[in-house]
């Protein structure tokens, strides 16, 4: 598996981005993806995911800020990112899992994408 993100870069507060995340070489029949989130000294946070039937989950802090979503070939994750804080800084990675959200094999990581965002 793949996974090569795009988009992130700097902005200001309040501005928006959008970042995009290709998987190639999905071995999986059923399998469901993620964008996560680590800032420097904190744990990583699962910031937005989307399961197999296209049902999305997201971090509560930027819930209606942030949509997450797929193409119709589920091979291009998206993350649109509007409203942007500052607390939003950090290091950005999609994942994809074999399986369902709630039930599902170790994720396997993109290699991250900085989004900073200044005040």
């Amino acid at each position: 598996v793949q996974l090569v993100e795009s988009g992130g870069g700097s902005v200001q507060s309040g501005g928006s981005l959008r970042l995009s995340c290709e998987a190639s070489g999905l071995p999986y029949n059923v399998y469901c993806m993620g964008w996560f989130r680590q800032a420097p000294g904190k744990e990583r946070e699962e910031v937005a995911t989307i399961d197999f039937d296209g049902s999305t989950s997201y971090l509560e802090s930027v819930k209606d800020r942030f949509t997450i979503s797929q193409d119709n070939a589920k091979k291009t994750l998206y993350l649109q990112m509007d409203s942007l804080k500052p607390e939003d800084t950090a290091e950005y990675s999609c994942a994809v899992a074999k399986g369902r959200i709630k039930l599902h094999a170790p994720w396997s990581w993109g290699q991250g994408i900085q989004v900073t965002v200044s005040s």
